[in-house]
Order: structure tokens, then sequence, then C-alpha cells
């Protein structure tokens, strides 16, 4: 039989990067738990309470920390520990985990970036560094929380609750007043200019389509000198070779009503239509 742990992480107050902020509290609280001895003779096991026996810490071997870098204008800007409204600009996340060893654990990349080996080096170095001091700040705290619960007192979270240090920044709701609401809406309007021209209704040039006013020209950029004078030439172009067209057509059409009054009309009584076979042409020789 083995103990059997979970681990759940509960966010009271969100403000970027709680990726590395899970990571910490969850290896504290690992290395902080206790679980009650047990002692096992044949097949006789005997788990003991804290009041007879102390409880034993678990066996954690190392403590792979998370940090987390956030990119900008891909790749040329690097950020250690972004908050949340860095978050909501950088182009992309690389978060390393990794022990005081060096040892990398984990590393996860996302967003629309690709990021160059150099950059990934660069990130795993400063990591390095960022886990010692870490790494170190977490050994202080569990033996600061040790020595002082041998003493009797209290550490910590223990120690905060009383205090209120963890609610300090709760707010209480606050009613919002809408009485005078549609008043202070009125001031604004009549204080805001009125608009140059009102349309109703959209004109309907014909069905299925509309439009908004005369005269509305394309605004997605004025054309120069030069590229007016290609359009207009092109424009006269397209109406001569139209013009032409036109008379081309005009001219087959009374050829072929003169040919079709002079030549005569013969009509066959048989419902047969004649079978023309055409035979293939005859490739040329290859010669080399």
């Amino acid at each position: 039989q083995v103990w059997q742990i979970r681990l759940d992480l509960h966010l009271l107050n969100h403000d970027g990067n709680i990726i590395d902020a899970a990571s910490i509290a969850g290896i504290v609280a690992l290395c902080h738990f206790r679980r009650p001895d047990v002692s096992v003779q044949g097949e006789e096991v005997t788990v003991y309470t804290p009041e007879e026996r102390d409880p034993v810490p678990l066996s954690i071997h190392h403590m792979p920390i998370c940090v987390s870098f956030a990119f900008f204008q891909q790749g040329t800007y690097l950020l250690v520990d972004p908050s949340e409204r860095e978050e909501c600009v950088m182009d992309g996340l690389l978060v390393i985990a990794m022990n005081k060893h060096r040892e990398i654990c984990t590393i996860q990349s996302s967003g629309g970036i690709m990021l160059v080996k150099d950059q990934v080096l660069r990130c795993s170095k400063i990591t390095a560094v960022k886990v010692a001091e870490i790494t170190e700040l977490i050994q202080k705290a569990l033996e600061n929380d040790q020595k002082v619960r041998k003493e009797g007192g209290k550490f910590g979270f223990a120690e905060s609750i009383p205090n209120q240090k963890i609610t300090a920044f709760k707010m209480e709701s606050a009613a919002v007043d809408t009485n005078n609401v549609e008043e202070q809406a009125e001031e604004i309007i009549t204080k805001a200019e009125p608009p140059s021209e009102v349309f109703a209704k959209p004109i309907l040039h014909t069905p299925g389509t509309a439009q908004i006013g005369e005269g509305i020209e394309n605004s997605w950029g004025d054309l120069e000198e030069s590229e007016r004078e290609e359009a207009a030439e092109e424009e006269g172009e397209s109406e001569a070779t139209a013009f032409e067209c036109q008379k081309m057509e005009t001219e087959d059409t009374s050829t072929m009503r003169e040919t079709k009054k002079d030549e005569p009309i013969v009509l066959s009584d048989s419902e047969e239509e004649e079978v023309v076979i055409l035979e293939p042409q005859e490739l040329p020789k290859k010669t080399r």
C-alpha cells in the first residue's frame, strides 16, 4: 500500500504569470506537507497519530521551478515574469522548468513565434540564476517555519490569518446610483455637436442594393495624377475597342442577312444525320 497525495491550487488573485506562481506554491506545499508515520511488522501495519509520533516529510529529491519569458516584436524584446497586461500584448511565451542543479525538467513554448536556438540558451541561463534564488528563498522559509513551530509559535499562512493580511485588499461592493442617468444622458446629447447630414432611409437604386448619400467616392486612397491619366487612357481604349467590336458585329449580321436572302433553302425529309469520321493526322517521324 502507498500514500495517495493530491495537490489542489486555488487562485485568489491573478495578475499574470500564473504558471510560475503555481509551481512555487505547489512545490512549497509538498515540501511543507507531513504524512503520518507508519511501522510494518510482518503483515501488521500500524499508522501512528500525530500525538504518538511526529509526522514524516515526503522524500523530495529536487524542486523544479518554472520561469516564464514573454517575447515582443517577434522575439526582439525579452521579458521575465510578465504581468497580466503584458501577457495580453505579447507575441509568444516560453516556460522553462529547472532545478538548482541546472537540470531542465520541461520546456513549453506557446504563441505564434519561432524561437532561435540562441534565444532558448539565453533563457535557460537566466532560468538557472532565477531558480537558484527562488530555491534559496523556499529553503529559508521552510527552515524558519520549522524553527518557529518547535518554539510553539505560528509562521506563514497560520500567522497571517489572525492579522487579516490575506484579506487586506478586499473591498465591499459599492452601490451605483442610476436615478439621474437619463438627465445626464440628455445633457451630454445637448452639449455634443449634431452630425452634418442625417439620412433616415437608404436610397434604393435597384432591388438588392442600397446607398446612403449621393456622390460617395472611394476612400481607400487618392490616385496620383499619373495614375489618373493612366486610368483615363484605359477607359478611352476600352470604349474604343467596345465600339469597334459592336461595329464588326453589325457588319457580320448585315452580310449574313444578304447571303441568306440569295441562297435557296433546302429542306430534307430524312431524319438520319450524316456521320463524319475524322481520321487522325499522321504524326511526324522523329529524327535523331
